[in-house]
């Protein structure tokens, strides 16, 4: 027999024993609209790394417009999907802190998201299919100081770092199904026509809106394909394209953006100056 393929079967089978072995390094993303001058974003690592020290940080942005809660849900959902199973994604854009708002723990299908329940977790989580809801109200797995300004690092922080230590989201508080959903979560239809929610307007002037390609197609809309726009009192047929030169130079389309959701466009252009529409505004999508 040959004893350097042996010697190579048994290297290979040690390998697979040892990587079954190596327990997976916890992720814990972090977004805020604290921006970086102040010491905010380090309280909240040093929270997460003093309890959960192997944790690895990845900072999706501190840069959401201050209380600016659709602009970070979204930022959330377009990062998120790109994340490892099991994830934890902390977000505090908490205009409402201190108030009976609560914190609140969401499970999907694929990770999880801890925040306050103010409707910035529910358009990701509504991406990934939510499972379960959790309050959190067990104190034991807070800071044994709450501030009254400061959730993100007094709650939220050790929360995900706990979860990230192995602890069920069902120990932390219990499940509530009366949590805030927002309208930009999700689209939905009202006289057989899709009812949707500018979520973003980006640097370029792209109209994002809260409505997918999976909804789009359960309506019979794929690309190439024009299909009616309303809007403010106004109705117009846009086109939906695979690139943004589907149409002439100044021309309006529509187009599936790299988040996954529809964008209203221009071809070198911006949509928000033509459209004259703003983040919150409803759209109407239509055959």
């Amino acid at each position: 027999m040959d004893h350097t393929l042996i010697r190579h079967s048994c290297l290979s089978v040690n390998l697979v024993q040892n990587a079954r072995r190596v327990k997976a390094v916890p992720i814990i993303t972090l977004l805020s609209d604290f921006g970086l001058q102040d010491p905010y974003v380090a309280e909240m690592k040093a929270v997460i790394l003093s309890i959960c020290p192997e944790t690895r940080l990845v900072d999706i942005s501190h840069e959401i417009e201050k209380f600016n809660i659709h602009m970070g849900a979204f930022i959330l959902a377009s990062a998120t999907p790109y994340f490892p199973a099991s994830t934890i994604h902390v977000a505090v854009v908490d205009p409402g802190v201190g108030t009976k708002r609560r914190p609140i723990i969401v499970e999907t299908k694929c990770s999880f998201y801890v925040g306050p329940d103010n409707g910035i977790l529910m358009l990701a989580a509504h991406k990934e299919g939510m499972r379960h809801v959790y309050h959190v109200k067990n104190s034991q797995y807070m800071l044994s100081q709450v501030s009254r300004t400061f959730h993100g690092r007094d709650i939220f922080a050790p929360v995900a770092a706990h979860l990230a230590n192995g602890h069920a989201p069902s120990d932390f508080g219990p499940e509530i199904h009366d949590y805030a959903l927002p309208e930009s979560a999700k689209p939905c239809m009202k006289r057989a026509k899709l009812s949707g929610e500018i979520l973003h307007i980006d640097g370029f002037g792209n109209l994002v809106i809260n409505i997918s390609r999976e909804d789009l197609e359960k309506m019979g809309i794929r690309e190439d394909l024009d299909f009616v726009v309303q809007f403010n009192g106004k109705t117009m047929s846009l086109r939906l394209c695979s690139a943004y030169g589907g149409v002439p130079r100044k021309s309006p389309l529509a187009i599936i953006g790299s988040g996954g959701f529809l964008e209203f466009s221009v071809n070198q252009g911006s949509a928000s100056q033509i459209f004259s529409l703003k983040i919150g505004d409803h759209v109407f999508v239509s055959r």
